[in-house]
């Protein structure tokens, strides 16, 4: 009976070591997210691990842009450091042949779509759109509204840099992104060449200006409509343009003999004289034969031009070209 209790006590003996011996423990040289975690049990290199990272993983994230700050916690992110995958992870790199020590990034995980919806938050409060330069367009000057550059963030590198940083805990905890500069369309510098060509007609004061690259550049006297047959206002654009042009007469008790007519143009008889610039509903620029109508209120809509003047202004103005008429 006593032989067989010192063997029973024997082999429990052995068997205790043993089963020390068999627990997994990180091989030398490795550490994880720079904490060493040599020869340590998978437990044991848990809990180190916690202790060297987890309030440094759980600290606040802030991204500083257009002088704006927005803050998060990695918690709102769906942010997870998981520190018996990370000690896993430490144990498998031990595993493989290596020499001198290995660092194996800590396991962490974060939900894409609310990073990518913090993102797109920030993205939106701090875009701003460009303004392309336009001209403000007067009857004795050409104004200017200068363009602006717009900005804008770029989202998808801002949420890949905010993954970059939840899981590593000796990364700063601040993101300051670089804006993007989006330019407009139209410069202010461009706006000349867009707007080559501005005429305007000023009834009251009987005067068509030419401007070129938004300068004035000649101002020629003007008949314009009766006050029964007054010329439109507005702003309005070249439609047309014709040489000795033909008129149609309109059917219209002033038109006379020639209602519904057509007189070839250079005809003696056509009013429309040398040169045509037509803009709307067949109220245009022509030469006239009655230069003693130049300076005041005698078409029945259109504006006439002492025929000097029409043919030394119509080369100038190109068809598209913008028409401001008022008083």
């Amino acid at each position: 009976m006593r032989r067989a209790l010192l063997a029973t006590l024997a082999f429990s003996f052995l068997l205790v070591p043993s089963a020390r011996a068999a627990e997994p423990r990180i091989a030398a040289g490795v550490s994880a997210g720079g904490t060493d975690v040599s020869g340590l049990t998978l437990a044991e290199a848990a809990g180190k691990l916690y202790t060297a990272h987890a309030a440094a993983l759980g600290r606040p994230l802030s991204t500083h842009v257009a002088g704006r700050k927005f803050a998060i916690s990695p918690a709102e992110l769906g942010f997870v450091y998981d520190v018996n995958k990370s000690a896993r992870r430490a144990y498998n790199a031990g595993r493989k042949p290596h020499t001198g020590t290995v660092d194996v990034p800590l396991y962490t995980t974060y939900d894409r779509k609310k990073v990518e919806a913090y993102v797109a938050g920030i993205a939106e409060k701090v875009k701003r759109n460009p303004r392309d330069a336009r001209v403000k367009i007067m009857l004795s000057k050409i104004g200017k509204v200068s363009s602006r550059n717009g900005r804008a963030l770029d989202a998808k590198a801002l949420a890949e840099d905010v993954g970059e940083v939840l899981g590593n805990p000796a990364a700063e905890r601040i993101l300051r992104p670089k804006l993007k500069t989006v330019r407009p369309k139209i410069t202010t510098a461009g706006l000349r060449r867009a707007y080559g060509t501005i005429v305007t007609i000023d009834r009251g004061n009987f005067k068509l200006r030419l401007f070129k690259r938004l300068k004035l550049s000649k101002t020629y006297r003007v008949a314009v409509g009766l006050p029964g047959y007054p010329t439109p206002t507005g702003l309005y654009s070249i439609a047309n343009k014709a040489v000795n042009p033909a008129w149609t007469a309109p059917d219209r008790p002033w038109a006379g003999a020639y209602r519904n007519e057509v007189v070839p143009g250079g005809s003696a008889e056509n009013p429309l004289k040398a040169r045509w610039l037509g803009i709307v509903n067949g109220v245009g620029i022509h030469g006239t034969g009655a230069s003693g109508s130049i300076g005041s209120r005698a078409s029945h809509g259109c504006i006439r031009m002492t025929v000097p003047d029409v043919i030394d202004l119509y080369p100038r103005v190109p068809v598209g070209t913008p028409v401001l008429i008022g008083n």
